[in-house]
């Protein structure tokens, strides 16, 4: 099972949000000193999020994933903001070695099929869920199609990966959807990252032991609720 810390960056600070909503926002500093932590910590992957790229679609954290891969050996997954083919490219020439889209496939298929194409293995599918639905646009609006409709869609496209975020669980710390992420895997055939509501290291447990592919730790790892080199002893026993 893989890990990947969450590093979650608004107007060049790293910061956590209460279920993606703006004005509730916790700052953890710079980004580069939370990238250190972690890969001190035997973290191997990264994931980071261009909040402000997320909200308003202009990124702006090429430069810190250039400086975080100039410094450390650690592979970084990376999503926000990533609404053209030529976000995608400037995000994978800056150092991210995965992808994480979302916004893209709801408003530009045609661009989304042409990403997966033009890099394959490097697109990751960005499946957030508010009440089943499939939400875009940092988590602001809802689309027509079910999450798991969507997550289908991708696995028929040639995607291996997705990113499963339930919105109601994100920042609650009230524990993962293990039921919902484990459906979202078998229904779809993706190896699911599950994201959202990790609070403990059972949660880590419960979904190594239901066969999930990975996992995002987010406020968990800020707050000290969850140990990182603990969580990963526990994923790759």
């Amino acid at each position: 099972m893989e890990l990947f810390p969450a590093i979650d960056i608004l107007d060049g600070k790293a910061v956590r949000l209460y279920q993606g909503e703006k004005d509730k926002v916790t700052q953890y500093g710079d980004p580069l000193e939370c990238a250190a932590r972690w890969v001190e910590s035997g973290a191997q992957w990264l994931h980071i999020v261009d909040l402000s790229g997320a909200f308003s679609g202009e990124s702006g954290i090429d430069s810190i994933i250039t400086e975080i891969k100039k410094r450390f050996d650690v592979r970084i997954q990376s999503g926000g903001g990533l609404r053209k083919i030529v976000d995608i490219r400037r995000r994978l020439d800056a150092g991210a070695d995965q992808v994480v889209i979302g916004t893209m496939a709801a408003y530009h298929p045609d661009d989304f099929a042409l990403a997966t194409y033009q890099f394959p293995e490097k697109i990751v599918a960005g499946i957030d869920a508010k009440d089943g639905m499939f939400t875009v646009k940092g988590w602001t609006e809802k689309t027509d199609i079910s999450a798991i409709d969507f997550g289908k869609k991708c696995k028929n496209m040639g995607i291996r990966y997705a990113l499963f975020t339930d919105i109601d669980k994100d920042g609650a710390m009230q524990g993962v959807n293990v039921e919902e992420t484990v459906r979202m895997q078998k229904e779809t055939g993706l190896s699911i990252l599950a994201s959202g509501g990790i609070s403990s290291l059972d949660d880590i447990r419960a979904l190594k032991a239901n066969g999930v592919y990975g996992a995002v730790l987010g406020k968990s790892i800020y707050n000290g609720a969850v140990d990182l080199k603990e969580a990963l002893k526990i994923a790759k026993a």
